[in-house]
């Protein structure tokens, strides 16, 4: 399949998922109303981390604001998730060049995925990236940091909620190479 193609339909279907069902979805870990905030898990910067490697700056950048700014549509959020987006697209390529032990030139033709680079540091470049969407959003959301506490407690939650949808995902979309195990 063409690469634009396949990114086009992960897009849609990704967006679709997002503000069809998860956004739907409000999670409470506690049921007292003045504990735990509630949170919604963001699964949608996975388009993001799956671009192939050698797409340029410009065209992750861009990438970036248009699924941020149609998240922000769906949701009434006025650039919150666009501008979270866009900092993580920035940021995509010096941490995959951090945590990658060959050059990005030498990755042509692929994309980021458990089976390129293995579990551990797909986790890594994932985990590091959704943790810092998320607390620039949660950040932006709340407004203020006199209420830290329910910033990093939300942020925590809908990490580990988010990453457990990404683990599902990769499971369901992926291919596995059994010689990586």
């Amino acid at each position: 399949m063409n690469v634009y193609l396949k990114n086009i339909l992960r897009f849609c279907v990704i967006v679709l998922l997002q503000v069809l069902i998860l956004n739907k979805i409000t999670l409470r870990w506690w049921s007292d109303p003045s504990g735990f905030p509630v949170f919604i898990p963001y699964v949608y910067p996975l388009f993001l981390l799956l671009l192939p490697f050698e797409t340029p700056v410009w065209a992750l950048l861009l990438c970036g604001f248009v699924l941020g700014l149609t998240v922000d549509a769906f949701t009434n959020t006025a650039g919150m998730h666009a501008f979270a987006t866009v900092l993580i697209a920035y940021l995509r390529t010096n941490v995959l060049t951090a945590l990658l032990p060959r050059n990005l030139s030498e990755y042509s033709g692929s994309q980021p995925s458990t089976r390129n680079m293995g579990w551990m540091p797909f986790l890594v470049y994932s985990g590091f990236l959704i943790i810092l969407h998320h607390l620039v959003f949660f950040s932006i959301e709340l407004w203020n940091f006199s209420n830290l506490g329910q910033l990093l407690l939300k942020t925590l939650a809908s990490v580990v909620t988010s990453m457990l949808f990404v683990v599902v995902y990769l499971l369901l979309f992926s291919r596995q190479d059994n010689s990586r195990m």
